[in-house]
């Protein structure tokens, strides 16, 4: 696992900081931020295939 880094001052923290100890910001969580990204890729992945259906789906004017 890779040390944090403060979002705000671009600064390396300890491994078991909770808070930067520079500025005093929350330091991220690594798993809410890989939550959102798999959530975001299902996302796209769904959408993909619905577009795909929706082409083969709707009538085409001739």
């Amino acid at each position: 696992m890779s040390t944090p880094t403060c979002l705000y001052c671009q600064r390396p923290q300890p491994e078991q900081a909770v808070a930067c100890t520079d500025c005093g910001m929350p330091l991220p969580t690594d798993r809410p931020q890989q939550r959102r990204l798999q959530r975001f890729f299902w996302f796209c992945i769904a959408l993909a295939v619905f577009c795909a259906v929706m082409m083969v789906w709707l009538p085409r004017s001739v």
